[in-house]
């Protein structure tokens, strides 16, 4: 006699309720033909990664920079229309945007 069964003779009453399905919220980020220029450079000797050329609006460009610096638990910043991200992180960044479909180009390096 399982648990289930044991449920029923306690309540015989009870009707079980049916599982809600729970539905992804899809990024609502706008999507663009042209790639995301990705690229490395050194700041007063410390590396640091920079993503630009995104056309949309700024909103979405710090959310995607939000979930970039969550995910890579890195510090960094939005400025000037370009993420800036403290660290080489140009493979794993790229795995990321690819995985969320942008077309991205890597720059230097």
């Amino acid at each position: 006699m399982d648990l289930k069964d044991q449920l029923k003779n306690l309540f015989p009453d009870h009707e079980p309720v049916e599982e809600e399905k729970v539905i992804e919220k899809e990024d609502d980020i706008w999507m663009q033909d042209d790639p995301i220029i990705c690229k490395y450079e050194k700041r007063k000797g410390k590396p640091i990664t920079i993503l630009e050329g995104y056309t949309g609006a700024d909103q979405d460009f710090k959310k995607l920079a939000k979930e970039i610096k969550t995910k890579l638990s890195v510090g960094g910043s939005f400025k000037d229309e370009r993420i800036i991200i403290q660290g080489d992180y140009r493979d794993k960044i790229m795995g990321i945007l690819k995985e969320k479909g942008f077309n991205v180009k890597r720059v230097g390096g």
